[in-house]
């Protein structure tokens, strides 16, 4: 699980409704980027990352949702679980096989 973000979905929003904004204004999108992550106090490359994901959220830009990448992860997160869950069960019943053998043979 990742570390929490200091920076609140709010601000969040907020800076990458900067960045749209500041876009025209700048040479490169990279340019505008720095400028607003400089007010901000975060680095460019985290807004960056932002930015590209609202865009996927909207459409933009293809790839995974937020909604779809919580809801892979959270699957990811079943599967490891049940495959951890059917090795437990092996282990026993194969344990009990192995009992239940022995006690015939006595």
């Amino acid at each position: 699980m990742g570390r929490p973000s200091r920076f609140s979905p709010e601000v969040r929003e907020r800076a990458v409704r900067l960045v749209m904004e500041q876009r025209p204004a700048h040479p490169s999108e990279w340019a505008a980027l720095q400028a607003v992550a400089t007010k901000l106090g975060t680095t460019a490359e985290t807004l960056r990352k932002w930015v590209r994901q609202a865009e996927r959220d909207t459409g933009q830009r293809p790839g995974l949702t937020t909604s779809e990448r919580e809801r892979l992860t959270a699957l990811e997160r079943e599967n490891r679980e049940l495959k951890r869950t059917n090795e437990i069960l092996k282990t026993a019943s194969a344990f009990f096989a192995q009992a239940a053998l022995d006690r015939r043979t006595k």
